[in-house]
C-alpha cells in the first residue's frame, strides 16, 4: 500500500491518501474542462474517512451534468483545487491526479462523458 500525498501550488492545502485510490476517471464533461483548463479532468477516488486534509480551503459547490452536487476544495491564496467530495458518492473525496506531481500514479481506469471529449484526445485501452 502507498501513501500519497497531493498539494495545491503553494502548498498551503494538502490531502493524505494513506491507500490506493479505488478509480481514477477521466472526465471530459465541459465543467472539467473549465476547471482544469484543459479538455478533461482526471480523478482518483478515495474513502474519505482515510484521508487527511491539512491547511485552509475554499469551497465552490456546483451540480455535476449528472445532477448531483459536488462541493470542490481549493486553496484561497493560490487557487489550485485539489480534492472535491461528490454527492453521488457521499464516502468518497476525488482528489485531482495532477496535485500529486507524480508521474507513476496510476493510470486512468475509466473514462466518462465521452461525448463531450475532444476529437485528438486518446484514451487508455
Amino acid at each position: 500500500m502507498t501513501s500519497r500525498t497531493a498539494s495545491c501550488a503553494c502548498g498551503q492545502l494538502q490531502i493524505r491518501c494513506p491507500q490506493e485510490p479505488d478509480i481514477v476517471s477521466l472526465c471530459h464533461c465541459l465543467d472539467c474542462q473549465r476547471r482544469t483548463g484543459s479538455p478533461f479532468g482526471i480523478a482518483a477516488f478515495f474513502d474519505a474517512a482515510a484521508t487527511d486534509v491539512t491547511g485552509l480551503s475554499r469551497t465552490f459547490e456546483r451540480n455535476s451534468d449528472s445532477g448531483f452536487s459536488i462541493a470542490f476544495h481549493f486553496c484561497g491564496s493560490c487557487g489550485s483545487t485539489v480534492f472535491w467530495y461528490p454527492s453521488r458518492r457521499p464516502a468518497a473525496v476525488a482528489v485531482a491526479v495532477g496535485c500529486f506531481a507524480d508521474p507513476s500514479f496510476p493510470a486512468p481506469t475509466r473514462s466518462v462523458f465521452d461525448k463531450r471529449r475532444h476529437g485528438w484526445v486518446a484514451v487508455p485501452a
